[in-house]
């Protein structure tokens, strides 16, 4: 029976949904969506003074919201509850399924046949049956509103607001204009009243989807049917133009409705006062209120505090507690919580700690949410303590911190692209703590940028384990979470963490991507670990991880500047059978790396093709494929060759590429420029360093530390100290503050010329500048004053770098050592030397290359040290123990002299430096008349391989001669003349017979 029922319905659903699927058919206005609530609960009652769907939210502005849905339930609307809703057949009754089959088989249109049927349904009509078979009948208006009437006359039955509310949707339905005249005057013909009600619904309907334009044209037509809007009709009117902001047409709205005798319900007039103190007019609100003679309460004073928040009149708002209280209306959570949040959008957080505060004492708490968004201000507004403040707030509340909060509080510190000073970092690595004690994680992009900044403050096993500590508690790092902790690493020169980790990285089945490879590489690269790079290289590969254009530039360019030229050739054509084509940073690459490398002829061959495409046999390699944007040089590209060139010493062909690129088009950045002052100032030519110095400045580009340093540090070369002091002084008034390496150079340079004095008061001045002497500095001043003879002065500044927390090197105590033994302090040299050995002695020969970063190479040589190293792979301590060994031997402290002997053979082989100590030992050992000393350590010589000189043996045999032992003189004097030895000859020297 049913399903026969049914069957004349289906195609009828169909045509319903079609229309529901096309919005041609709705209604095209300017829609304003409003949800209308009720004011049915008393004064006293919060629900639903606030939620998400606030009817008049901040436009197009992100709030934080004082309350959410889950704080408060919403009120119900005046109206009752909609009946539009999409047709399911297979919900509908029976009885409204026969009496819709009814109507729309009926030819004659709700004829008498159609109500003879009816009649057996009289007893059954309820709000229920009536609004499915409007429903059910949708695509013949005429039928519904016959069926309407029809049911509204029969005893028993009265139309209800769903009822109202389905006859609309169906009078709407398909209609892009109005509802039609001639049903609603078939409505109004059977009964006006009913039309009344219906009409003061479709405005109500209208108001309450912000359609106002439709709601003004249905109000003159309900004053057209000579009817008067109803009480709520005027409400929904107030609360749509409000809402649209238009207070104009809400106050004459207003006025029509007070002229009518009716006054607002308490949420209509809520509404209002919100609006006119949003618009500033509070005033003119209280104003209203007395008029409608509405007690104010808790929720209207909210309500009015809110909007003179969003107008910025936060005094007033404030007052306006102070105005509650003298009315007897307790400010409660939500007064706080609108007034927080309130300030909060307007970013017045001086206010937010003031009311936070009151809200606290007062035991109102903010939301976790309201938490949330507080703490975000305050990192971003930079006050980190405060924000850190919070969370110990959050727990006096009862409101324990969560993933949420730790994540913005971490997130703000240490996700900006400066890193945090150590105290704001200190914080986040408190947060940390407690967030890891709660169990909660931080997110993946907080821990990369939260070890980015740990990194950054060389806590770099701290870094590792905030990963470590992260997986235990469930996080699971991606390939992007590993390469960014990787390239922090990298970045921050420590490969070998970055090494370790990415073993982890594939032990934990994290499979690297290009980019990890890439950054780790490069970063082998970078610290001359050629071959560990190609071992990455050949298991990236393997993986069948395919390199990028970056990883084979960044190999090609280690290769070159390690002077493996052959090597760089071979990757170059990996790369191109690859089908990875080179860029312009590729090129770039070749040229910075033949020019490190010592061919800089190459170099500019390369520059050459690029610039002009002319066939050059010696570079056509690196032609073979190339994208025509790759070859045009950029500032990059010239700057490495005008590097390249200047440590060249061919300042004139880097002075004409500067020209070069400016016919270009490519302008000259600041590197550019230094890079051709430092040149020119090198060779000396400073007129042509101060031209360059001032086409920089006539391009924008104002001097900056390097640049200062160069000039500075010809003008000392050149002995024009005043000019040097000058520039010093023109840096800061340029705020220009030198740094270490400039200071140290000026004192060096004054104390070369002897000027001492001056070079300490430079030195103390650098001091009170905030700027630090480092080993160099001290290690010149201690020279400058022992070449000025003052060597108290240099044993006194030996101690204060101490008490200054900078330790001294190998060279300082050499320097000191020397400067001792020039002034016969010999007991004192050699007590520098024991103390050296216990703590500053560098034990490799990478040590000591670190050693000697940042002296002057001319200083090194001066020392000697230079000339060792370059002898043998040994540690260049020789020259501080000849010096020794020398001045002992010159003040009769033979034994002394004997004992440091021992102790470089203990540390060095056989070479020149060490037998000539042998020799000229012997020689005084003989003098001396210890004639076994002076065998024993020639038999010492010979067994390790030395070979002594003729002199040599001349002064053994004197020294038998000395002791009166003249047989054994005569002895060895006829075995050496027995002896096929070839003798090194020395130099005659007084004394020698």
């Amino acid at each position: 029976m049913r399903k026969r029922l049914l069957n004349p319905l289906l195609s009828y659903s169909k045509l319903l949904t079609f229309y529901h699927q096309n919005p041609q058919h709705a209604h095209q206005v300017f829609f304003f969506p409003l949800t209308r609530l009720s004011s049915t609960s008393s004064p006293d009652n919060l629900n639903g003074l606030i939620d998400p769907d606030d009817p008049f939210p901040v436009q197009n502005k992100p709030r934080v919201e004082p309350v959410s849905a889950q704080d408060f339930a919403f009120i119900g609307t005046d109206s009752g509850v909609s009946s539009q809703q999409q047709l399911d057949v297979g919900k509908v009754s029976d009885d409204a399924i026969l009496i819709a089959n009814a109507l729309l088989s009926d030819n004659e249109e709700f004829g008498d046949k159609a109500q003879i049927f009816l009649r057996q349904f009289r007893e059954k009509l309820s709000e229920k049956l009536v609004v499915e078979v409007l429903n059910l009948v949708k695509l013949k208006p005429e039928l519904g509103v016959k069926f309407f009437i029809w049911a509204g006359r029969q005893i028993g039955y009265s139309h209800t607001a769903p009822v109202y509310n389905s006859l609309l949707d169906l009078l709407e339905f398909g209609n892009n204009d109005r509802i039609p005249e001639k049903f609603l005057l078939e409505i109004r013909n059977d009964d006006k009243e009913v039309l009344k009600k219906l009409l003061n619904l479709l405005i109500g309907k209208y108001c309450k989807n912000g359609l106002w334009n439709l709601a003004l044209q249905e109000l003159g037509r309900l004053k057209d049917f000579a009817y008067k809007p109803s009480r709520v009709t005027y409400c929904a009117l107030l609360q749509v133009f409000l809402q649209a902001d238009r207070l104009d047409t809400a106050h004459l709205v207003h006025r029509e409705m007070s002229d009518a005798g009716f006054r607002m319900d308490s949420y209509t007039l809520r509404c209002y006062a919100y609006s006119l103190c949003r618009a500033g007019q509070w005033r003119e609100a209280l104003t209203l209120i007395e008029k409608e003679e509405f007690k104010p309460d808790t929720v209207l004073y909210t309500k009015m505090i809110s909007g003179l928040c969003e107008a910025s009149l936060f005094e007033e708002a404030m007052d306006f507690l102070n105005r509650m209280r003298a009315n007897s209306c307790i400010p409660n959570v939500v007064t706080y919580r609108v007034l927080l949040c309130g300030c909060l959008n307007k970013r017045q957080l001086g206010r937010c700690k003031r009311i936070l505060n009151m809200m606290i004492t007062e035991g109102c708490y903010p939301s976790p949410r309201i938490f949330n968004s507080l703490v975000h201000s305050y990192c971003k507004s930079g006050d980190y303590s405060y924000a850190f403040k919070l969370l110990k707030k959050m727990s006096r509340c009862g409101c324990q911190p969560g993933y949420v909060v730790y994540n913005i509080l971490i997130g703000g510190i240490c996700g900006n692209k400066e890193l945090p000073s150590s105290d704001v970092l200190e914080l986040a690595e408190n947060a940390y703590r407690e967030m890891l004690a709660a169990g909660v994680v931080l997110n993946k992009i907080n821990v990369s940028n939260f070890a980015r900044c740990l990194c950054g403050a060389g806590k770099f096993e701290k870094a590792c384990k905030v990963i470590h500590e992260m997986m235990s508690k469930g996080f699971i790092p991606d390939t992007s979470t590993y390469s960014k902790v990787i390239a922090h690493l990298c970045n921050a020169s420590k490969v070998e963490n970055a090494f370790l980790l990415f073993g982890e990285m594939k032990k934990n089945g994290v499979v690297p991507d290009v980019y990890t490879y890439t950054i780790l590489i490069d970063s082998f690269c970078k610290v001359g670990l050629i071959e560990q790079a190609r071992n990455s290289f050949n298991e990236m590969v393997k993986d069948g991880c395919a390199p990028n254009v970056v990883t084979f530039t960044a190999l090609i360019h280690a290769c070159l500047k390690a002077r493996m030229v052959s090597k760089a050739d071979e990757l170059f054509e990996l790369m191109l059978s690859q089908g990875c084509i080179p860029n312009v940073v590729t090129y770039t690459a070749l040229i910075d790396g033949h020019c490190k490398a010592g061919q800089i002829e190459k170099a500019c061959q390369i520059y050459a093709r690029m610039h002009t495409n002319m066939e050059i046999p010696d570079v056509d390699l690196y032609f073979k494929v190339v994208d025509s944007d790759a070859k045009t040089p950029n500032v990059v590209t010239y700057g490495a060759l005008v590097d390249g060139l200047c440590k060249a010493h061919k300042v004139k062909e880097a002075h004409d590429l500067l020209e070069a690129m400016s016919v270009a088009g490519c302008k000259p950045n600041h590197i550019v420029y230094d890079a051709l002052i430092d040149g020119f100032c090198k060779v000396g030519k400073l007129d042509a360093a101060q031209e360059v110095f001032s086409k920089m400045s006539d391009h924008g580009y104002s001097p900056n530390i390097y640049t200062y340093s160069s000039l500075i540090d010809r003008l000392f070369k050149d002995k024009r100290l005043d000019l040097a002091l000058k520039v010093l002084s023109k840096m800061l008034e340029n705020s220009c503050a030198p740094n270490v390496v400039i200071y140290t150079e000026m004192i060096d340079g004054l104390c070369k010329v002897g000027k001492t004095d001056e070079a300490y008061k430079l030195m103390l001045m650098m001091e009170e500048k905030g700027c630090y002497p480092n080993v160099v500095t001290y290690t010149a001043m201690i020279d400058g004053f022992g070449k000025a003879g003052k060597i108290d002065k240099s044993l006194e500044l030996l101690g204060k770098m101490g008490s200054k927390g900078c330790a001294p090197n190998f060279i300082t105590y050499s320097v000191l050592i020397k400067h001792c033994c020039n002034v016969g302090l010999l007991d004192k040299a050699y007590e520098l030397l024991e103390e050296m050995k216990q703590t500053y002695w560098p034990r490799h020969m990478a040590g000591y290359r670190k050693v000697i970063e940042g002296f002057n190479r001319e200083f090194i040589i001066s020392l000697g040290l230079l000339d060792e190293i370059g002898k043998s792979k040994s540690l260049p301590v020789i020259p501080v123990y000849r010096l020794l060994i020398d001045n002992f031997i010159k003040a009769g402290r033979l034994e002394v002299a004997l004992q440091l002997h021992h102790e470089i053979a203990t540390f060095s082989p056989i070479s020149a430096a060490y037998n000539s100590t042998c020799n000229t030992l012997i020689e005084s050992l003989a003098l001396a008349r210890m004639v076994n000393q002076a065998f024993e350590l020639y038999a010492d010589m010979t067994r390790m391989g030395g070979v002594p000189e003729l002199s040599v043996f001349i002064h053994l045999i004197k020294g038998l001669i000395t002791v009166n032992k003249w047989e054994e003189a005569l002895q060895l004097s006829d075995s050496f003349c027995q002896m096929d030895i070839q003798w090194l000859q020395k130099k005659e020297t007084p004394g020698v017979a």
